[in-house]
């Protein structure tokens, strides 16, 4: 049988990534990070188009390299859609539509949050195993994103719930900001959380009926909270910031974990997993492995590899859709929000 070789590109934010999926099985992936952002506290979305179009052509190169795979040998190319900015997005669509009209190959849309919850199916090696059992439960959580969703198939997931307003990462990342920290924010609070006492403080803890989240309350009163303890001490951030940060990603962790055990309770499903980049915060593992030994779950926590945006997440996905010859015509374009569904 011929092997079945897929390019995968992603570039839906700051990330230009490609990678080499053979038979399902990871051969390379390559990611451009952009450090320019890091000024502005946030992602500008011109500034990560125009590196994206500097980026692409050599992380492609690069990736087809390191797989030691020849461009004719390619079966397909996947490419994220969407959701994501949009002029990000138009660079890796562009890019996509090109080589695959200029190598006569299929061309598959990949949406973005499905990529992320079927990068748990990458295989490093022919004899890796470990991969979920349909139906499972994946908390997907990200700067933009927080929901539980019922995986029944790869092309089959059902959104059970989500946040109705701020998501884990995006809360994370403004009391960040707060604080003075820095971009992103997440890696920086969970390194000060390691040093810190996750019960010094206390924040607001939504009480919403169902699975969905909210995080707007929880951001605002870190802000009033930190508000008025900085009356009495200017300095109290640069006094506390390790309990704060311990303090803040508990009380997130603390709300992501308690839907997720009641959604996994009803469903009466024990297999669990975690995607996105909030998947990479050290609290929120910490939780998942001490749940999995209290409720006999068994977890699925991805590499630090996979949680960032990554091409081997949109590879997986092309991979299985082209085994249902699920391709997509040259006229689709990129589209910035969109679920799941």
């Amino acid at each position: 049988m011929k092997d079945i070789i897929i390019l995968g590109i992603e570039s839906s934010c700051d990330d230009t990534s490609a990678a080499v999926i053979r038979n399902g099985v990871l051969l390379s992936n390559v990611t451009a990070s952009q450090a320019v952002h890091e000024a502005y506290g946030g992602v500008v979305p011109e500034l990560a188009s125009r590196a994206h179009q500097q980026n692409i052509v050599p992380v492609v190169d690069q990736a087809l390299k390191r797989a030691g795979v020849e461009r004719e040998q390619l079966s397909a190319i996947a490419f994220t859609r969407g959701p994501g900015l949009i002029g990000s997005l138009h660079v890796g669509v562009s890019f996509a539509k090109g080589m695959a009209a200029a190598l006569n190959i299929p061309l598959i849309e990949v949406n973005h949050l499905q990529g992320h919850i079927l990068a748990h199916f990458i295989k490093e090696s022919e004899d890796d195993s470990n991969q979920p059992k349909f139906p499972f439960l994946c908390l997907l959580v990200s700067g933009g994103n927080s929901q539980i969703v019922l995986v029944r198939a790869y092309n089959d997931m059902e959104i059970i719930g989500q946040t109705i307003d701020d998501a884990a990462g995006e809360a994370i990342d403004k009391c960040s900001k707060v604080m003075g920290l820095g971009y992103p924010g997440g890696p920086i609070i969970d390194r000060l959380a390691r040093q810190g006492n996750a019960l010094a403080y206390q924040f607001a803890k939504p009480n919403l009926a169902g699975y969905d989240y909210s995080f707007s309350g929880l951001k605002t009163s870190f802000l009033y909270n930190l508000r008025e303890w900085m009356k009495d001490d200017p300095d109290f951030v640069e006094h506390h910031k390790e309990d704060l940060a311990a303090s803040l990603e508990k009380t997130v962790v603390d709300i992501l974990m308690k839907k997720l055990w009641q959604a996994a309770k009803d469903h009466k499903l024990r297999q669990v997993a975690v995607a996105g980049g909030v998947s990479a915060n050290t609290g929120l593992r910490n939780a998942f492995q001490e749940y999995a030994e209290k409720y006999h779950w068994k977890i699925f926590v991805p590499k630090f590899s996979f949680t960032t945006d990554n091409a081997g997440m949109i590879a997986i996905t092309g991979y299985f859709k082209y085994l249902d010859k699920d391709f997509c015509s040259m006229d689709k374009p990129a589209y910035s929000r969109v679920s799941m569904a």
